[in-house]
């Protein structure tokens, strides 16, 4: 499956943004897929994942709260509604797909080429 992401930006804190990640080649339903995110100097860290069918959501402790993630099977798409922005938010997002829910948060197989999300003080 290929994927592309979409919708970074430069945004002030306190702000929104909603990412989007466009995929094709494969069934998308048949993949979980998660966001991802690389701060400069930082480790890649995963924001949040859901499954192939929504059944199963997961967000990661530091965005608890202000970020949302969400697919829609029709259109090939996933997004990342990002509110309440911090300044500590800053970084390269990418979304990713694997064959499990399990899988894709810690190896996915299939990465977007980034976006990137800068968020000002």
């Amino acid at each position: 499956v290929q994927l592309q992401a979409s919708g970074g930006g430069l945004v002030q804190a306190g702000g929104s943004l909603r990412l989007s990640c466009a995929a094709s080649g494969r069934t998308f339903s048949s993949y979980a897929t998660a966001w991802f995110r690389q701060a400069p100097g930082k480790e890649r860290e995963l924001v949040a994942r859901i499954s192939g069918y929504s059944t199963y959501t997961a967000v990661s402790d530091s965005v608890k709260g202000r970020f949302t993630i969400t697919r829609d099977n029709a259109k090939n798409t996933l997004y990342l509604q990002m509110n309440s922005l911090k300044p500590e938010d800053t970084a390269v997002y990418y979304c990713a797909a694997a064959v499990s829910y399990a899988r894709v948060s810690h190896t996915p197989e299939y990465w977007g080429q980034g976006t990137l999300v800068t968020v000002s003080s």
